[in-house]
């Protein structure tokens, strides 16, 4: 069942819930969207919707029911035990996902940490009520630990188990940056919504080998390579996590390390399925991710738009894309798999690495702590010092960052 958000129509989140249960290799017996008046609290659909589905449940012998929105563990656990059938919410569907496909360290302890988050705010579903209780010995003190509260007690302990590995990890991962930063190549990032075609162009690009299919989340993992343009710059190109509107708030925070590499790129592609029903939408929401992670895009200088997909359009709809494009020097029109535009990205690439950059003394006063926290995020700050009166920053900028500084 789909949800219907502000932005989506309720046909393609329909689509895209059909494309999630997909990746997980599930059989699709049937979907439908459920029109809602009014959120119930106990069971988030009425009673008389609820009755007809069970109908439609029974008659499918249907096993798993997906619930393409947020349930709480009060509505999930009435809904299975009025349908007789497992059901699974939007968040838990999407965590499914990364656990099927997590490859790396890293990517299987974020997932770990992300489900563990996860179940115990549903640890309510396993039980009826909360006196079911355990180690109750004795004549004198009070009842014993419940059932609930050691699971619970449970999960913390795996939980800072997992995060202190995870800080391990991550200390490895921010060595490796370091060391990357010590090489003269700057990093591009490749993001977007997921299956927007960001694996087909990284492997056009770089002649790797990484997933590539028509499939939401085919890519978990970052995967990076040092490629050479055709101008001849060296680059680190990586490819990212895709998006998806109301990503879970769990691997928002759980992936934060592995969208580090997206903070430290020096140029941002923004892949777009450009033959999408609901692009600008998708584009949309992975603007506000951005922005999540500390990322303002309508800064403009650390990112080109890359529509991809173009060989889906009709001619007509193509030549209108690409006029469009032209007027904007930071939008690319290609299709990764015509390889139709590679040549124009590779040169959008290396014309925004190319700016030249110089250096020069600044000074801020004490109440100019929003200024020297951009320049500090976008790591524009080679030396400070301090004194009574404000800091002295010796900065390296290009004269677009420069400007945007001005503006400040």
């Amino acid at each position: 069942m789909a949800r219907s958000t502000a932005r989506r129509l309720p046909k393609h989140a329909l689509a895209e819930a059909e494309g999630l249960a997909r990746a997980l290799r599930l059989e699709i017996v049937d979907s439908a969207t459920v029109p809602m008046a009014k959120r119930v609290a106990g069971t988030l659909i009425g009673s008389g919707k609820i009755d007809e589905l069970k109908a439609r449940f029974e008659a499918e012998e249907v096993e798993l029911v997906i619930v393409d929105a947020p349930l709480s563990p009060v509505q999930q656990r009435n809904l299975e035990r009025v349908w007789q059938v497992k059901v699974l919410d939007r968040t838990g569907l999407i965590l499914e996902i990364f656990a099927d496909r997590a490859a790396t360290r890293e990517g299987v302890l974020q997932v770990d940490l992300a489900q563990l988050t996860y179940q115990r705010s549903r640890l309510v579903r396993s039980w009826t009520h909360l006196e079911r209780q355990r180690g109750a010995s004795g004549t004198v003190g009070g009842p014993g630990e419940t059932q609930l509260e050691s699971d619970r007690r449970a999960i913390d302990d795996q939980i800072i188990r997992i995060k202190a590995q995870l800080s391990k990890v991550v200390k490895t991962r921010a060595l490796h940056r370091a060391a990357r930063k010590k090489v003269p190549y700057p990093i591009v990032a490749l993001v977007g919504y997921t299956n927007a075609g960001k694996s087909s162009i990284f492997n056009r690009m770089t002649g790797a080998d990484v997933l590539a299919k028509d499939m939401l989340f085919a890519t978990l993992d970052p995967t990076m390579r040092a490629i050479d343009l055709p101008g001849g710059r060296r680059v680190i190109l990586s490819d990212t996590v895709g998006f998806v509107s109301e990503l879970p708030t769990q691997l928002v925070a759980a992936f934060r390390a592995t969208l580090e590499e997206v903070l430290d790129a020096d140029l941002i592609v923004h892949v777009r399925d450009i033959a999408h029903p609901e692009t600008e939408e998708q584009a949309k929401d992975v603007l506000d991710i951005l922005r999540d992670l500390g990322i303002d895009p309508e800064q403009g200088e650390r990112m080109v738009e890359l529509w991809n997909k173009v060989d889906l359009l009709d001619a007509e709809a193509r030549s209108a894309l690409e006029n469009t494009a032209g007027r904007n020097g930071d939008t690319v029109v290609m299709s990764a798999m015509t390889g139709q535009g590679m040549d124009a990205l590779c040169d959008a690439i290396d014309s925004h690495l190319a700016e030249v950059a110089s250096e020069e003394t600044i000074t801020l006063g004490y109440d100019a702590g929003q200024r020297r926290a951009w320049l500090f995020s976008r790591k524009l700050v080679q030396d400070e010092a301090q004194d009574e009166d404000g800091f002295t920053l010796t900065v390296r900028w290009t004269e677009r960052q420069k400007n945007q500084f001005a503006t400040l």
